[in-house]
């Protein structure tokens, strides 16, 4: 199963992922892509050993990709700031995967009937609907 983070800005969203899915998935292909040198760095830091960065990593990571997780602005053109090219999030939209969308409420995205919930909340969240698509293949 090939898992794919994405994450912009600073990339802690994405590191934190990395971290947190590499501890209790060891064995698991991880794919980080971030928007920024910055946010790939951050995930390199955490512990993944795969790592890009940009739109066109982005397009390809996604075709070939099990499950994307990061923050919904990922599917939004020009969210998180223009980090997010319409290609990129057309790609990660189209793309078969199973998307885990996590829910921030910054970059002017709000999700209704979501509160502002902490990473850590969030990724704990995340972490029960991998091993559920984990545990069904």
């Amino acid at each position: 199963m090939n898992i794919l983070v994405i994450d912009g800005q600073g990339g802690q969203l994405g590191g934190q992922l990395v971290k947190a899915i590499t501890a209790k998935f060891p064995g698991i292909e991880l794919t980080s892509v971030g928007t920024n040198a910055v946010a790939t760095t951050a995930m390199v830091k955490a512990g993944a050993k795969r790592a890009a960065t940009g739109e066109n990593p982005i397009i390809v990571a996604s075709r070939k990709a099990d499950v994307i997780i990061g923050p919904v602005g990922i599917v939004i053109a020009d969210s998180l700031f223009g980090e997010i090219t319409p290609d990129a999030a057309k790609a990660v939209g189209q793309s078969a995967a199973v998307k885990i969308l996590i829910p921030i409420n910054k970059c002017e995205n709000l999700v209704a009937g979501v509160n502002n919930l902490s990473f850590s909340a969030l990724i704990d969240d995340v972490l029960l609907k991998l091993s559920e698509i984990v545990e069904r293949r």
